[in-house]
């Protein structure tokens, strides 16, 4: 099996769909642990509920250390000996020195179908350029922001009354599709892009 790390900031609601995915027959993955960088992180209580193991990392008091922050995430890793993260609303930049040691065994899921609208307010941005569709992405973490290779995508199209709000709503339901989808391939060895409609 392997063993999958799951990062959060919040209330995780991708990161349950992760896990009751995991939870199902015939996945090669299985969650080791669910990591917050705050314990007030909601999806902390929804991870425990499910029986899988949680570690808090508040980033506060390393400010200005990112090196230091992310020494004392591996050190949190360490006794559940993950084999890959899954980022999953982990609102913290890590270095490129993090990601370097866990290249090509580390996803994020992305608001946007990369390469456009790399960063934040993904849906408002796609609403002011006029696209016809719009979706989410999962790709593996690399140094650049939200830029490695892309393992899925899933699209929205986007309706004339649309607001930020009604898009985001659409596309966090697909991004509850995707994620796992590309997770259950990725664990079993298969990195070929997934495309889902919706």
């Amino acid at each position: 099996m392997v063993r999958v790390a799951v990062f959060i900031s919040g209330g995780g609601s991708n990161m349950v769909s992760l896990l009751e995915d995991m939870a199902r027959e015939g996945h090669a993955g299985t969650p080791c642990v669910v990591l917050a960088n705050s314990a007030d992180a909601g999806g902390l209580a929804r991870a425990e509920e499910r029986g899988v193991p949680t570690v808090v990392v508040d980033h506060r008091p390393f400010k200005g250390d990112r090196a230091a922050f992310e020494a004392a995430i591996n050190a949190a890793l360490e006794p559940f000996a993950p084999d890959m993260i899954c980022l999953a609303g982990f609102m913290r930049v890590l270095t490129e020195g993090f990601m370097e040691q866990w290249a090509g065994k580390m996803l994020n899921i992305h608001p946007s179908l990369l390469p456009k609208y790399k960063g934040l307010h993904t849906h408002a941005r796609a609403l002011e350029a006029g696209d016809a569709v719009h979706g989410c992405t999962v790709h593996e973490v690399t140094a650049a922001l939200d830029d490695g290779p892309i393992l899925g995508q899933a699209q929205v199209p986007v309706l004339a009354d649309d607001t930020p709000e009604t898009l985001a709503a659409r596309v966090l339901e697909q991004e509850h599709r995707l994620y796992p989808a590309v997770l259950r391939r990725f664990v079993a060895g298969d990195r070929s892009p997934l495309i889902l409609q919706s």
